[in-house]
């Protein structure tokens, strides 16, 4: 344990970002994974509805610095491929 006190105040500090952290990735998993459960019940029209809202949750965490630009860029990819592929 820190004995220094900005030391102790680091560490409140990177639990305070973490658990901020951790519930914006949690947020984008979660809306994902209601695309890719639309899109294995082959439910187009939800697919798009909830593909919107990953999109924008995603953005949200790239500009809060939870993801890298690039990191994002490759998820909001991968999904919308496999919206675009329902037939």
């Amino acid at each position: 344990m820190a004995n220094i006190k900005s030391a102790k105040k680091r560490i409140l500090v990177n639990e305070t970002k973490a658990a901020r952290n951790k519930a914006i990735r949690s947020k984008v998993k979660t809306s994902i994974k209601k695309v890719e459960a639309a899109i294995a019940a082959g439910d187009k029209a939800a697919a798009q509805a909830s593909l919107i809202s990953a999109i924008t949750e995603i953005d949200k965490a790239t500009t809060k610095g939870v993801y890298h630009k690039n990191t994002a860029s490759r998820k909001v990819s991968r999904i919308t491929k496999a919206v675009n592929a329902i037939a």
